[in-house]
C-alpha cells in the first residue's frame, strides 16, 4: 500500500516553518538538507524535520497539506510541539 507523508520542517525552535507533502520522507528531506531543492527552504535555511503524518491516499496527504498551510502560526506550533516538545530533528531517528 502506498504510504505519503504531510511534513513541516523549521529552521530551529520557533524558527521558520515548511509544510510538504511527499510519497518518500527520506528521500525528500534529505534532498532539503543538502540544498538540493531550490527555494524557499534553501533560502532560509529551514532543514529540521520537526512533524510528520503518514497517509494511504495521496488526495487526503494533499487535503491535509494544504488545511494546515491555512492555519495559523500557533497553531502550527501547537501542532508540532504536542509530539516533539523539544523541536528535535526527527529525520535522524527515521534514518535508524
Amino acid at each position: 500500500m502506498p504510504e505519503y507523508f504531510v511534513y513541516i520542517l523549521a529552521s530551529g525552535k520557533n524558527g521558520t516553518l515548511y509544510i510538504g507533502v511527499t510519497n518518500d520522507l527520506l528521500r525528500r528531506v534529505y534532498h532539503h538538507k543538502e540544498n538540493i531543492v531550490e527555494g524557499f527552504t534553501k533560502k532560509y535555511n529551514v532543514h529540521n524535520l520537526v512533524y510528520y503524518e503518514s497517509y494511504g491516499d495521496i488526495q487526503a496527504a494533499i487535503i491535509r497539506e494544504k488545511q494546515m498551510k491555512k492555519w495559523k502560526r500557533q497553531w502550527k506550533i501547537k501542532l508540532i510541539e504536542k509530539d516533539n516538545p523539544s523541536w528535535k530533528d526527527l529525520y535522524y531517528d527515521l534514518l535508524g
